[in-house]
Formats: C-alpha cells, sequence, structure tokens
C-alpha cells in the first residue's frame, strides 16, 4: 500500500466513474483502474461494489476512506512543513462567490510568502463547502455566522473558526441610473440620500436565492424586507455578474454588500427612513488538527486584515 494509490483511491472515492477521477487526477482511466486493483490486492480485499454502474465504496472502502484521508493529510502536512515556503502548496478555499469576490485579494496576498502555492478557489454555497472540508477536497470554507452557529450535519470538532469581520448590505445603483442622476443634481455631498418613496419607484434586480446558502427565498434572498418595503423587482437571476451589469447599466437597483461600492461604477444610496440593515458575520472555517504551517499563517493573515 503506498500513498500514490490511496491517493487514487480517495479520488475514485468521491467521484461517480473512474473517468470522472482519473480527470481529476490527470491521468487515465486505465491508470487509474490498476492503482485501484494494486491497492485491493495488497489488502487482500476488494474496496467497490463492482456490481453497480457507478464507483460505489463497500464496507472495507468505507473503512478504508477516512484511514486514508488522515494518511495523506498528514503527509501532505509534513513534506509542506519540512519544505516550508519552498513547499508547492494547492491552497484550496472554497465558499459562496460572493464571499470568494471579498476575499480573493487577500487570499492571494497571504500566500505570496509561498512562491510554488497554487491558489484555487471554488464557488459553492455555504453547505456544500463545509462537506467538500469535511471530505478532505478543501483546506478552508469562507462561510457566513449564520451557518457556524447552526452547527449542522457536516460540522466537526477538529474544525476552528477565524472570524473574518462582517459585511453590510446597501442599496445601490449604477452612475447611470436616474436616481443617481437626480441625486446628483439635487445635492453636492458624497454620500447620495434618498427616501422610501423615491426608492420604490424604481425597478430592482435581485436573485431568487440566497447568494451566501443558496436556498431559493424569493424576494428574501438578498437581505432587503420586502415585508416592510416591497419592491418591484423587474429582473430576477443568480448570476452574480448578470445582477452586476444590470446594475451598472442603470437598468435596476440592488441590494448588495459594501464591499461592491469598490468598484468605481457603482454608487451607496442611503435610504432616510429605512429601518433595517442586514448585516452577516463571516469566517474562515479550517481543520486545526490537519493544518500545515502555511495553513495556520493563511488564517492568521486573513484575520490580520479584518482586525
Amino acid at each position: 500500500m503506498n500513498l500514490s494509490d490511496l491517493r487514487v483511491f480517495v479520488s475514485a472515492a468521491r467521484r461517480p466513474s473512474l473517468g470522472a477521477a482519473a480527470l481529476e487526477l490527470h491521468l487515465t482511466p486505465s491508470a487509474v483502474s490498476k492503482a485501484l486493483k494494486r491497492l485491493e490486492d495488497s489488502l487482500g480485499k476488494p474496496l467497490f461494489d463492482r456490481s453497480a454502474k457507478q464507483l460505489v465504496l463497500n464496507d472495507s472502502g468505507q473503512l478504508l476512506l477516512a484511514r486514508a484521508q488522515t494518511l495523506l493529510a498528514l503527509a501532505d502536512q509534513a513534506k509542506a512543513d519540512l519544505m516550508g515556503e519552498r513547499a508547492a502548496v494547492d491552497s484550496r478555499i472554497a465558499g459562496p462567490a460572493i464571499l470568494l469576490w471579498r476575499h480573493g485579494q487577500m487570499l492571494s496576498q497571504a500566500l505570496r510568502a509561498y512562491p510554488e502555492a497554487s491558489l484555487r478557489m471554488q464557488a459553492m454555497f455555504e453547505d456544500e463547502a463545509l462537506a467538500a472540508l469535511l471530505r478532505g477536497d478543501i483546506n478552508a470554507a469562507i462561510v457566513t455566522g449564520d451557518v457556524i452557529e447552526g452547527r449542522g450535519e457536516h460540522w466537526s470538532d477538529e474544525w476552528q473558526v477565524t472570524p473574518l469581520g462582517s459585511v453590510t448590505l446597501h442599496l445601490v445603483a449604477g452612475q447611470r441610473h436616474p436616481l443617481v442622476q437626480s441625486l446628483q443634481v439635487a445635492s453636492i455631498a458624497p454620500l447620495l440620500e434618498a427616501d422610501t418613496g423615491q426608492v420604490l419607484a424604481h425597478d430592482f434586480a435581485c436573485p431568487s436565492r440566497s447568494l451566501f446558502c443558496g436556498v431559493q427565498r424569493g424576494a428574501r434572498s438578498d437581505g432587503w424586507r420586502d415585508d416592510q418595503l416591497p419592491r418591484k423587482i423587474r429582473y430576477w437571476t443568480d448570476d452574480l455578474q448578470l445582477l452586476l451589469s444590470l446594475v451598472k447599466s442603470g437598468e435596476a437597483l440592488a441590494y448588495l454588500p459594501d464591499f461592491a461600492l469598490a468598484d468605481p461604477e457603482l454608487r451607496r444610496i442611503h435610504v432616510t427612513d429605512c429601518a433595517f440593515e442586514c448585516v452577516e458575520q463571516v469566517a474562515l472555517v479550517w481543520n486545526h488538527t490537519k493544518a500545515s504551517a502555511w495553513q495556520r499563517e493563511l488564517a492568521a493573515s486573513l484575520a490580520g486584515y479584518n482586525s
């Protein structure tokens, strides 16, 4: 039994077919099949149910999977720690696309000390990201406080939570939006202000599902309180880039996180008589028992950016 065959086994256990595992490992299906057969021969028993159309672990395979993941994590941890900044770190961070947008630059800066490192940012909704972390597919997940407080089925006692600050949502419009044009004429203040009557006279763009957890919530998906201030939502899209393009073009208003305002094409509009504010706490979740030095440094760096 060797680490290379164990790595093939873990990939095959996560994927629906030999072809999918081969694609992930940059191997041929034949090479994957031979590695699995070699591992099974060394253990003296099969690890998969060959009668199924897909790769399905049997009881022996299930028993080996958790231990194989631990062995591989320890091997990767030892290699990375011994090589230090020369380590070819493969940093895999997952989370909602909107949070990766917020922290992408911080992540790249935190890994600058490792010139051989690669950074993979994988867009996943929160529960999916935590499930991937539990399987060992990723090194860390960026999620909101709600999913951490929930401690759902994917939670592990081995995980550590590093706070990354909060996200506040604001009403945002493009520079060409008619409301922005009228407010700029009426005021020279940098912060544009409008009352609810002015705001609700215009169309909105909104996702149909939460940009954080992916749950279908309709008009409540972006955090705006339509029960208090009902809007006319003309455009529905779960594609963040498409939503932003609608706002930048002046077609619609949207309720977006504060970091979106770093874009010079967007303006915040403060609603003077709005009685609510949507704030989300954000954190990095990672396995401290299997973390290499670079992961600990990454968590510390991200925490430092937001302190």
